[in-house]
């Protein structure tokens, strides 16, 4: 199962890479019409090869290779122009920045753009129509409660990740025949499972057919990459969260959160500077607002910020941020749009209290709360917290306890899953949020 989600987004990245070197030969042959030829393709080549790597990365930025935004084709094919028209802009700044190649193709930009576009969309199309209807990781469930019946109904109504769930019939003895003859490549399964020694034997008969087996913590993993609180034990935690581990990762990531926070830091400083004056401009007061977060073991810190509410705005207590927050002053609004109020914090990651990446800090007066509430939510203490993370790029902005437990489950996955790879792509998709509002 996991296999068939790495080689799904695998198909889409490999697609988009032929695509781009297939709309290059259409555009030089109709460009060139009558003096194409092989030095023609090995002058572009290159320079070519150097802009399309650059907007592969613009396309991972745009969460292109994700497998759920096809649910929504608005936003998909919103999301996709984007990601083309800064690859064009991008391409025409290094075209005529960087003069080093003897080519300056603007119309075969223009034209490669295009042919691309064209061809893209009905890859994407044709691709998600064949995962949807053909291909279809076939899927058994074995169990019952509102976890598995939520889980299959999430399922059928999203077709596009390519599961099909197969109904079997538990009562029936002979429950390995019912499998083979199905052609069920996974099972499923609940607690309820593993104390039943009759499911257990009959599934037991199945490992030599090479079937996967998942709990259902597992499958909400592998699918929704999210675990849900409710679904794990004690003993999960003891399973996955090898913090000792990853001693070598944590100094690593330190030292390269340094260096990536002062760069951050300088080339904001002109973005930085324009918003202090604003600020200032607006209502004459502070121009930095400091909180009290929870760090790693509960290390309570001062967390730094552009200030975007009105002066005294929480006096009396903390209460959770609304949608249309009257406190919010107007530069404030626009500074929380754009997360620019958040510039600040790269002074928090040179000083080492959080990471670039990680489970966002909450706020002191809020923990407590929190922990009695939510199942599990003090081990997100066990690291670094971060100025971005998992459950940012994943879940809108969290505005109440129900949020709260809804973004912890991302948490969890990022506890368990964390490395440098996933961190690297937490911190493109990040670039997506200056672009998105709240």
């Amino acid at each position: 199962m996991l296999n068939t989600l790495k080689l799904k987004k695998f198909l889409l990245f490999l697609g988009d890479v032929s695509l781009l070197y297939l709309s290059l030969f259409i555009t030089l042959f109709l460009g060139f019409l009558g003096e194409f030829n092989s030095g023609t393709l090995v002058l572009h080549l290159l320079p070519f090869s150097i802009i399309y790597f650059f907007w592969l990365v613009i396309f991972y930025i745009f969460g292109l290779y994700d497998l759920h935004l096809i649910k929504s084709k608005i936003n998909f094919y919103s999301r996709a122009l984007g990601a083309i028209v800064s690859g064009l802009i991008l391409g025409m700044l290094f075209f005529y920045t960087i003069p080093f190649f003897g080519i300056t193709p603007k119309t075969n930009l223009i034209l490669n753009g295009l042919i691309f576009a064209i061809l893209f969309f009905g890859w994407r199309n044709l691709f998600h129509s064949l995962f949807s209807i053909h291909f279809l990781t076939r899927i058994a469930m074995v169990g019952k409660g509102s976890e598995i019946e939520s889980l299959k109904k999430e399922i059928l109504e999203r077709p596009y990740l390519g599961y099909k769930v197969i109904p079997i019939n538990l009562e029936d003895e002979d429950l390995f025949s019912q499998i083979q003859k199905e052609n069920i490549n996974t099972v499923i399964f609940t607690e309820e499972f593993e104390s039943s020694p009759k499911l257990l034997k009959a599934l037991y008969l199945c490992a030599p057919d090479r079937i996967n087996f998942l709990d259902i913590a597992s499958a909400y993993e592998l699918i929704y990459e999210k675990i849900p609180a409710r679904m794990v034990s004690e003993a999960w935690f003891l399973e996955n969260l090898k913090e000792r581990e990853r001693g070598f990762y944590d100094k690593i990531k330190g030292f390269f959160d340094i260096i990536l926070a002062t760069i951050l830091l300088i080339l904001s400083l002109p973005f930085g500077i324009l918003a202090a004056f604003f600020i200032k401009l607006e209502d004459w007061g502070p121009i930095f607002y400091s909180q009290k977060r929870i760090g790693k073991d509960k290390k309570p810190f001062i967390l730094y910020k552009f200030r975007s509410m009105k002066v005294g705005a929480e006096k009396e207590k903390a209460v959770w941020a609304e949608k249309e927050d009257k406190r919010i002053t107007k530069v404030g609004r626009f500074l929380r749009q754009s997360h620019l109020d958040e510039i600040p914090q790269m002074i928090n990651v040179i000083k080492g209290d959080i990471s670039l990446v990680g489970p966002r800090p909450e706020r002191l007066e809020f923990v407590g709360k929190l922990e009695k509430e939510i199942p599990h939510y003090h081990l997100r203490h066990l690291v670094k917290p971060g100025f971005t993370g998992w459950a940012q790029i994943k879940f809108r902005y969290g505005r109440s306890l129900m949020d709260s437990h809804k973004k912890f489950q991302y948490d969890l996955y990022y506890l368990k899953n964390r490395n440098f790879l996933l961190d690297i792509g937490i911190l493109l998709r990040t670039f997506q949020l200056f672009f998105k509002k709240e």
